[in-house]
């Protein structure tokens, strides 16, 4: 059957005109459903483009993989860029220039020693475990059902439990943090209606009001299973050094509940998209269960979770011939550079035992996905178990695009088995 998601499925004329009228502030309905056509024009015409606005656009895997090692030149702070787009001293500004992943050393270093102990072998196998009954029980309940939603019954409810546990949230409030998490990750789109802005900025004045009551209330559990352990290393802070401030504590909790379920919540939904799309894919797989850890990364390429990443040069730089000045702005298209032929043979096609496949889906260098292994481990446990139960599952409805060009996934996707 045709992938709608190859590059050469798009009913629209394949012309240069459509790379030189390539801008990310006026993206249509059809590049939000399907980019991979214009990512392959520009990739082939115009792989260092220059945008109206003056910023750079990036497609090439080489390229990318340049700016990610170089974090010198390359600064993930944004304080510059997001003053204008949200207003220096709103929410929206306060949250996203004071969480882990858009700020550098030595704030993001500080962050990011907190959280190790949570991603270690053992913390991980505790929380595979307590995985692997949430799963169960889950498809449990959609088995009576006779099929689900798989975003809202499955693929998004599986990591708000996980990090919830985490950071102690009680599993009556943890209802509350989806919408929060889409209102606030929206706001991170090219173009920040006014719609958007509203949503995000209300989400995440609720967000901090909800979480310093939170934690002003919580007493330690740590050692319970992994039960609140980040929440503890959190606010303990390092041992002999320094704590994050009350600020930096709430914005980065924050952060943790949006990161750690929105880039799960699409991996999953996008990897059983693509298998309904791929049958014979999906029929190897319940063949051989053991690709499902060489599925679950190919799965991240084809379909990345975030397909857009942002740096601002701070020292003049070369990429890909074209020298930036600082000040400048780039963006990073995940989702090009991993179906970038000069990296991955024959990209377009989905290949659930494709070795090597170094896909920069969890970005590279000293901001890659601190959680990435947790994320890889909720993947192959949720899909696997799916396959395993319910083989002949299928499409029972129009499943419902998210519709955005920074985050990648469905908002709904019925299935019966």
């Amino acid at each position: 059957m045709p992938n709608p998601t190859a590059e050469t499925a798009t009913s629209r004329p394949e012309t240069v005109d459509r790379v030189a009228d390539f801008d990310l502030r006026a993206l249509d309905r059809d590049f939000l459903d399907n980019p991979y056509p214009v990512y392959h024009l520009l990739r082939t015409h115009d792989p260092v483009r220059r945008m109206p606005d003056g910023s750079y656009f990036l497609t090439r895997y080489d390229d990318l993989q340049a700016v990610y090692r170089d974090n010198k030149r390359f600064s993930s702070d944004k304080k510059i860029e997001f003053a204008p787009k949200y207003g220096a001293g709103t929410p929206l500004y306060r949250h996203h220039t004071t969480s882990l992943v858009f700020n550098d050393p030595p704030l993001h270093t500080r962050v990011r020693r907190l959280l190790a102990p949570a991603f270690t072998p053992r913390a991980l196998k505790l929380l595979e475990d307590r995985f692997v009954l949430l799963v169960g029980r889950m498809l449990d309940r959609a088995a009576k059902q006779g099929g689900m939603d798989v975003i809202a019954d499955f693929a998004s409810a599986l990591p708000v439990e996980i990090i919830g546990d985490m950071l102690a949230v009680p599993h009556e409030d943890r209802h509350l943090l989806r919408d929060w998490s889409l209102a606030i990750l929206g706001a991170l789109e090219p173009v920040l209606t006014p719609e958007r802005a509203e949503q995000g900025n209300r989400a995440t004045l609720e967000f901090e009001t909800y979480l310093e009551k939170h934690i002003a209330d919580w007493s330690s559990k740590a050692g319970e299973d992994g039960y609140g352990d980040v929440l503890a290393a959190l606010i303990a802070g390092e041992d002999g050094g320094e704590r994050l401030t009350a600020a930096e504590l709430v914005q980065n909790c924050i952060f943790l509940l949006n990161a750690g379920h929105e880039t799960t919540t699409n991996l999953i939904g996008n990897g059983i998209a693509a298998l309904l799309d791929w049958p014979d894919q999906k029929q190897r797989l319940i063949a051989d269960p053991g690709l499902i850890r060489t599925a679950i990364e190919e799965f991240l390429r084809f379909e990345s979770s975030n397909q857009l990443g942002n740096r601002r040069v701070v020292e003049t730089a070369e990429i890909g011939g074209v020298t930036f000045e600082p000040g400048t702005l780039v963006t990073l298209c995940i989702g090009a550079a991993n179906r970038d032929p000069a990296q991955f043979p024959d990209p377009d096609r989905l290949d659930v035992g494709r070795t090597p496949n170094r896909h920069l889906a969890f970005g590279a260098g000293i901001h890659a996905c601190a959680g990435m292994s947790l994320a890889r481990l909720e993947g192959q446990i949720a899909i696997g178990q799916l396959l395993a139960r319910f083989p002949h599952f299928r499409s029972s409805g129009q499943a419902v695009r998210g519709g955005r060009a920074r985050f990648r996934g469905y908002l709904s996707f019925p299935v019966d088995f």
